[in-house]
């Protein structure tokens, strides 16, 4: 489980690049890269990581799903992930 402030950082950076998405967009078609490094340094998407949406782990994050394998595998087993089934064969 990441720490709160951890999980907190990153929704502040989501936003920041939600808010600046725009602006940031407009000055790369400009090539005005003097105002574009005028921005907040979390405004860049390439800052962003990919976190478990339900415990924050940096780690073994399944894109398809939003959450790591770790939490995946334990909501797969209790049948709470639709269309997932153990593998048997």
């Amino acid at each position: 489980m990441a720490k709160e402030s951890v999980k907190a950082r990153q929704r502040k950076r989501e936003a920041m690049v939600a808010k600046f998405a725009e602006k940031r967009a407009a000055l790369k078609a400009e090539g005005d890269y003097a105002a574009l490094d005028k921005l907040p340094k979390n405004a860049s998407p390439v800052r962003l990581k990919n976190r478990c949406q339900l415990t924050g782990r940096p780690k073994g994050y399944m894109r398809h799903f939003g959450i790591c394998r770790n939490m995946f595998r334990d909501l797969a087993l209790a049948g709470k992930i639709p269309g997932v089934k153990k593998a048997s064969w």
